[in-house]
């Protein structure tokens, strides 16, 4: 096989979490790399898990980090329908073949005879195979009754691009349902069929499908098709990394990321390399970098640790180098309501002092409130500083009243500010910490802050002065 196709196939059954955004990712990098297609199909016949609307979300989630397929619903191609539902005729041709050829029965037994022959197995000490009850004459097939596959046990070797050479006995080969009771077939059929009928080229998958290899492998000697590249993904784990990371570990639909204010070249570039890496130090890739040097047999076979951290990090880092025109037409939406009425220019100015800061979006409102409305005096940011709180009302009062002084005589800009709150540093002996702390809590009632003297600039005289006249009301009552 010549061309590159790649594939990403998941069920409408929920939002597209971490894992198989990768999973799609390194698919569609391989795609790419190669100069191949990228298919998406949406293996859509396990109707009582379905979800609504997941199907549209899932599309949309790829879009929206670039992931974009050649092929799919919505994008016709010689090797469709792209849904599992559409395809059932296609399937059932596959079926009749096996059936033909001896290699497929229809399973004659109810839930609870299986049930019962699965009691049996453990107390007799020994794994249920399902190919131990095999019928002797089975029933014609039709209707309501499962299709199961009539498996050849033996031992397979196989590589896989991720996880290297491979190898399981006979014992782990069995029976497995090839079509379900209600018409629709089962992933372990369906999938061979699909990647064949599309030409895939390369298989890339999570882990929990790699113990069902073998069998899959046993089905394509029974259709004798040859089977694609093999690469499987190893899991994602939690930010303790002792578990594989799920919503109670705070895993969030891609579009929530998003909808925060996380960039799409950032969330690829994370994703990414969560369990590869170029064989460097460097840590942030843009899209075409790792179209570039990706590579399966970069991708490590160990659980690859989700951090929260570095992921706000490296969306930052990608925040910083942004434009300031550009990354003021994105935020758009994520100031707060007070800013409604204020100038384009005044958010700007803004918008230069905390682009250093910015992990995502939707911080915005926290970082810059207090730029568009007087917030209350809390009085805890003195009392609960490690510095400030040692010091007595009337001191507070002294040093707060000379750095109005000095201020009441700036023009406010920016070297004039510094000059003369350094200047007054050496006149009364305080470190930066007391000082500078003091005036910033005054004038902006917030934890943290830009640079002080490039803030007040931007506050402004008369409003940075009304703010330490009234922390100053504050201390004297």
């Amino acid at each position: 096989m010549n061309e590159v196709r790649t594939r990403f196939a998941p069920s409408p059954t929920g939002y597209l979490h971490v894992g198989g955004i990768r999973t799609a990712l390194f698919a569609w990098l391989v795609a790419r790399q190669n100069n191949g297609q990228f298919v998406l199909r949406l293996e859509d016949t396990d109707k009582k898990r379905e979800v609504k609307g997941s199907r549209e979300h899932l599309v949309k989630s790829l879009e929206a980090l670039g992931i974009n397929n050649d092929e799919g619903p919505g994008k016709p191609g010689k090797y469709g329908p792209y849904l599992q539902s559409e395809r059932l005729e296609i399937y059932k041709k596959y079926a009749e073949k096996l059936i033909q050829q001896g290699r497929a029965y229809a399973d004659p037994y109810s839930p609870q005879q299986v049930q019962e022959f699965r009691e049996q197995a453990q107390k007799d000490k020994r794994p249920f195979l399902y190919r131990n009850h095999r019928p002797d004459n089975p029933p014609a097939w039709g209707g309501n009754t499962p299709l199961r596959f009539k498996s050849d046990p033996k031992a397979y070797k196989w590589h896989d691009e991720v996880m290297g050479d491979l190898s399981t006995g006979p014992e782990v080969i069995d029976d497995f349902i090839l079509i379900k009771s209600d018409g629709f077939p089962t992933y372990n059929f369906a999938h061979i069929i699909d990647d064949f009928e599309m030409k895939i080229s390369h298989i890339i998958r999570g882990q929990e499908f790699i113990a069902s290899v073998p069998n899959y492998l046993n089905l394509y000697e029974a259709l004798d098709i040859t089977p694609p590249i093999m690469a499987t993904m190893p899991p994602i784990l939690n930010q303790q990394g002792n578990k594989k990371l799920s919503k109670r570990d705070g895993a969030k639909d891609v579009l929530e990321y998003l909808d925060e204010g996380f960039l799409p070249e950032a969330l690829q570039s994370f994703i990414a390399t969560l369990g590869w890496n170029d064989g460097t130090e460097q840590e942030i890739f843009t899209s075409q970098e790792l179209v570039e040097k990706f590579s399966l047999d970069r991708v490590g076979r160990g659980g690859a640790q989700f951090d929260d951290r570095r992921l706000k990090w490296i969306n930052g880092s990608f925040i910083r180098t942004m434009p300031l025109d550009d990354l003021y037409k994105k935020v758009e939406d994520y100031w707060p309501p007070e800013a409604k009425n204020s100038v384009k220019n005044y958010k700007l100015e803004i918008l230069s002092l905390v682009q250093e800061r910015l992990k995502y979006f939707a911080e915005i409102p926290e970082l810059t409130i207090f730029f568009f409305k007087d917030l209350p005096i809390n009085p805890e940011l003195i009392s609960t500083h490690k510095q400030l709180k040692k010091f007595q009302a009337l001191e507070l009062k002294d040093l707060l009243t000379q750095v109005k002084s000095r201020l009441e005589k700036s023009d406010f800009s920016v070297g004039d500010i510094s000059g003369r709150l350094n200047g007054l540093l050496q006149l009364t002996g305080e470190k930066p910490a007391v000082l500078f702390s003091l005036v910033r809590i005054a004038t902006t009632q917030a934890p943290a802050s830009p640079p002080l003297a490039e803030t007040l600039s931007v506050l402004g005289k008369e409003t940075s002065l009304k703010r330490i006249d009234q922390q100053l009301e504050h201390i004297r009552q």
